[in-house]
């Protein structure tokens, strides 16, 4: 672990210069002790860290003291460093490593090679955490010990134990074959298997974990697209998925089609409205959706649906009629 910062501290004085040891410590996420400890034991080792004293002094590096990665054109370095902004590897326990492993890509390019990079990578920013409106973009917190050992059981491929806790049911442990680790729209899931059946778990409510020393029973190779396309096929067209025939202005129609789970088939009336039979995950979900939407489209059927949006309404008509 110690060598990790090590190496770390010396790719930080590389890339920003002299640099104070308080801002060193917050980086590292360590004491400004630790740092000064961590100096001195790069220079017993032969490492050119040198100190300035003074208002504006801090640790610097000699010049030139780098190395070199060749090989990789402008689109492919800015590719790397655009990759640490990404928020799925914080799913899976990797965020720390991927900004040290960006952090060392960025050392190792060219200087000229690393300027455009670096200041190109300013240019984009990928899934900030507010959309325009200030909504937060909804992300699952999944803790790095947590992860890590969920990963371990992965890439080892032994038996996984979960105190899973699912929609609606008090949690319990479960163990699992593990297949793999799917991030989707800052969500985590782990594909597994549970005696003969397909079972997918949501990261975010796996409480703990346990790594066992049982081998999974699984394959030895996996095409894990292959093996998400098919479990999100069987997701949106089995269990208690609702069937609803809404009318929809078609300048609403993408808007209804995000919150649904498929869109079974679709036609024109002869007003204009698009008339769509499209499915959701279940009942709550329907009456959830198309109240999102009531303004813009009507269900059809089924019939308890209408009844169901029609009570709501009355309730808020009341609540909000006319005053006298």
């Amino acid at each position: 672990m110690r060598a990790d910062r090590l190496v770390s501290l010396v790719l930080l004085l590389r890339q920003r210069g002299r640099t104070t040891a308080a801002a060193l410590a917050r980086e590292l996420e360590v004491s400004t002790r630790t740092v000064l400890r961590d100096i001195e034991a790069l220079s017993a080792a032969g490492v050119p860290v040198y100190a300035e004293r003074g208002r504006h002094g801090g640790f610097a590096l000699l010049p030139d003291f780098q190395t070199a990665l060749t090989g990789l054109n402008h689109d492919e370095a800015l590719a790397l460093v655009v990759a640490g902004s990404r928020r799925g590897a914080q799913l899976f326990g990797l965020g720390s490593a991927l900004a040290s492993a960006v952090l060392k890509v960025v050392d190792a390019l060219p200087e000229g090679l690393r300027d455009t990079a670096v200041g190109a990578a300013q240019r984009l920013l990928i899934d900030p955490e507010t959309d325009l409106l200030s909504r937060r973009v909804a992300s699952d917190e999944v803790s790095d010990s947590l992860a890590a050992e969920v990963r371990r059981a992965v890439f080892a491929g032994h038996k996984l134990r979960i105190y899973y806790e699912a929609v609606g049911r008090p949690p319990r442990w479960r163990t699992v074959d593990p297949i793999g680790l799917v991030t989707v729209r800052d969500q985590g899931y782990l594909l597994a298997k549970r005696g003969a059946e397909d079972r997918t778990y949501r990261l975010s409510r796996v409480l703990a974990a346990e790594q066992l020393d049982e081998p999974a029973q699984r394959s030895d190779a996996v095409d894990l697209d292959r093996v998400w396309r098919e479990r999100n096929v069987r997701f949106r067209t089995g269990g208690d998925s609702t069937a609803v025939v809404v009318s929809v202005d078609p300048a609403h129609r993408e808007h209804l089609v995000a919150t649904a789970l498929a869109v079974r088939s679709e036609e024109t009336d002869d007003g204009g409205r698009l008339r769509l039979h499209v499915v959701f995950q279940d009942a709550r979900h329907a009456e959830w959706a198309l109240w999102q939407h009531a303004m813009y489209a009507e269900v059809e059927a089924p019939q308890w649906l209408r009844s169901s949006l029609h009570r709501r309404a009355t309730v808020i008509a009341a609540r909000y009629g006319a005053p006298d």
